[in-house]
Protein backbone atom coordinates (compact mmCIF):
# COMPACT_ATOMS: atom_id res chain seq x y z
CA UNK A 1 0.00 0.00 0.00
CA UNK A 2 1.22 3.98 -0.56
CA UNK A 3 0.58 4.86 2.49
CA UNK A 4 1.93 2.29 4.78
CA UNK A 5 5.40 4.59 5.09
CA UNK A 6 2.78 7.32 6.54
CA UNK A 7 2.13 4.92 9.45
CA UNK A 8 3.87 5.68 12.94
CA UNK A 9 3.54 1.90 13.98
CA UNK A 10 4.83 3.42 17.94
CA UNK A 11 1.37 5.97 17.32
CA UNK A 12 -0.95 2.89 16.58
CA UNK A 13 0.53 0.99 19.23
CA UNK A 14 -0.07 3.26 21.94
CA UNK A 15 -3.53 4.58 21.04
CA UNK A 16 -4.51 0.45 20.77
CA UNK A 17 -3.02 0.05 24.22
CA UNK A 18 -4.98 3.08 25.34
CA UNK A 19 -8.14 1.86 23.81
CA UNK A 20 -7.11 -1.58 25.89
CA UNK A 21 -6.78 0.40 29.31
CA UNK A 22 -9.81 2.46 28.66
CA UNK A 23 -11.74 -0.86 28.39
CA UNK A 24 -9.64 -2.40 31.00
CA UNK A 25 -10.94 0.69 33.33
CA UNK A 26 -14.37 0.74 32.06
CA UNK A 27 -15.82 -2.65 32.66
CA UNK A 28 -14.03 -2.24 36.03
CA UNK A 29 -15.63 -1.98 39.40
CA UNK A 30 -14.34 1.52 39.15
CA UNK A 31 -17.19 2.16 36.25
CA UNK A 32 -19.71 -0.28 34.08
CA UNK A 33 -18.20 -3.75 35.87
CA UNK A 34 -21.68 -4.32 38.04
CA UNK A 35 -23.89 -3.38 35.32
CA UNK A 36 -22.12 -5.75 32.62
CA UNK A 37 -22.23 -8.48 34.63
CA UNK A 38 -25.77 -8.47 35.27
CA UNK A 39 -26.22 -7.66 31.54
CA UNK A 40 -24.02 -10.72 30.61
CA UNK A 41 -23.48 -13.28 33.03
CA UNK A 42 -27.41 -14.17 34.26
CA UNK A 43 -25.25 -17.01 36.67
CA UNK A 44 -21.88 -17.86 38.62
CA UNK A 45 -21.39 -20.40 37.07
CA UNK A 46 -21.92 -18.22 33.60
CA UNK A 47 -19.51 -16.04 35.12
CA UNK A 48 -16.77 -18.31 35.69
CA UNK A 49 -16.29 -19.64 32.09
CA UNK A 50 -16.55 -16.33 30.88
CA UNK A 51 -13.63 -15.65 33.25
CA UNK A 52 -11.81 -18.89 32.09
CA UNK A 53 -11.76 -17.53 28.36
CA UNK A 54 -10.62 -13.80 29.15
CA UNK A 55 -6.93 -14.25 28.31
CA UNK A 56 -7.88 -15.57 24.77
CA UNK A 57 -10.81 -12.84 24.56
CA UNK A 58 -7.98 -10.55 25.68
CA UNK A 59 -5.67 -11.19 23.13
CA UNK A 60 -8.26 -11.06 20.44
CA UNK A 61 -9.00 -7.94 21.94
CA UNK A 62 -5.72 -6.14 21.73
CA UNK A 63 -4.85 -7.61 17.90
CA UNK A 64 -8.54 -6.15 17.18
CA UNK A 65 -7.28 -2.45 18.16
CA UNK A 66 -4.36 -2.71 16.78
CA UNK A 67 -6.25 -3.51 13.20
CA UNK A 68 -8.62 -0.49 14.35
CA UNK A 69 -5.47 1.82 14.69
CA UNK A 70 -3.61 0.94 11.71
CA UNK A 71 -7.31 1.53 9.69
CA UNK A 72 -7.42 4.25 11.08
CA UNK A 73 -3.66 5.31 10.71
CA UNK A 74 -4.28 4.85 6.82
CA UNK A 75 -7.35 7.26 6.76
CA UNK A 76 -5.36 9.86 8.71
CA UNK A 77 -2.77 9.50 6.03
CA UNK A 78 -4.26 9.75 3.48
CA UNK A 79 -7.06 12.87 4.28
CA UNK A 80 -3.39 14.55 5.60
CA UNK A 81 -4.80 15.12 9.13
CA UNK A 82 -2.75 16.37 11.56
CA UNK A 83 -5.14 18.37 13.65
CA UNK A 84 -6.80 16.81 16.99
CA UNK A 85 -10.20 18.18 16.39
CA UNK A 86 -9.97 15.84 12.88
CA UNK A 87 -8.17 12.84 14.65
CA UNK A 88 -11.56 13.58 17.43
CA UNK A 89 -14.03 13.97 14.23
CA UNK A 90 -12.89 10.92 12.75
CA UNK A 91 -13.08 8.60 15.76
CA UNK A 92 -16.82 9.87 15.71
CA UNK A 93 -17.37 9.46 12.39
CA UNK A 94 -15.93 5.74 12.15
CA UNK A 95 -18.16 4.94 15.20
CA UNK A 96 -21.26 5.97 14.39
CA UNK A 97 -20.84 4.95 10.59
CA UNK A 98 -19.19 1.51 11.62
CA UNK A 99 -19.11 0.84 15.63
CA UNK A 100 -22.54 1.78 16.40
CA UNK A 101 -24.27 0.58 13.60
CA UNK A 102 -22.96 -2.77 13.43
CA UNK A 103 -23.44 -3.14 17.23
CA UNK A 104 -26.91 -1.76 16.98
CA UNK A 105 -27.64 -4.36 14.19
CA UNK A 106 -25.88 -7.63 16.18
CA UNK A 107 -27.81 -6.48 20.05
CA UNK A 108 -31.30 -6.32 17.74
CA UNK A 109 -30.33 -10.18 17.10
CA UNK A 110 -28.56 -11.75 20.19
CA UNK A 111 -31.86 -11.09 22.33
CA UNK A 112 -29.82 -8.81 24.82
CA UNK A 113 -31.47 -5.53 26.43
CA UNK A 114 -30.30 -2.47 24.75
CA UNK A 115 -28.47 -1.51 27.91
CA UNK A 116 -25.96 -4.16 26.22
CA UNK A 117 -25.55 -2.11 23.90
CA UNK A 118 -25.15 1.11 25.02
CA UNK A 119 -22.38 0.10 27.33
CA UNK A 120 -20.56 -1.14 25.03
CA UNK A 121 -21.10 1.31 22.35
CA UNK A 122 -19.91 4.05 25.25
CA UNK A 123 -16.67 2.32 25.32
CA UNK A 124 -16.21 2.16 21.86
CA UNK A 125 -17.33 5.68 21.35
CA UNK A 126 -14.89 6.83 23.84
CA UNK A 127 -11.83 4.81 22.48
CA UNK A 128 -12.44 5.61 19.07
CA UNK A 129 -11.73 9.25 19.71
CA UNK A 130 -9.17 8.87 21.99
CA UNK A 131 -7.34 6.97 18.88
CA UNK A 132 -8.36 9.42 16.52
CA UNK A 133 -6.92 12.24 18.65
CA UNK A 134 -3.76 10.13 19.19
CA UNK A 135 -3.02 9.25 15.42
CA UNK A 136 -4.04 12.27 13.85
CA UNK A 137 -1.56 14.61 16.26
CA UNK A 138 1.23 11.67 16.44
CA UNK A 139 1.62 10.52 12.49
Amino acid sequence: MQYLHDINFLAVLVAAIAAFVLGAVWYSPLLFAKQWTQIHADTPEKLKAMQAGAKKAYAVSLVCLLVMAVAMSLLIAITHMTAVTAGIKLGLLCWLGFAATIGLMANMYSGKPLKAFLLDAGYQLVYFVVMGAILAVWH
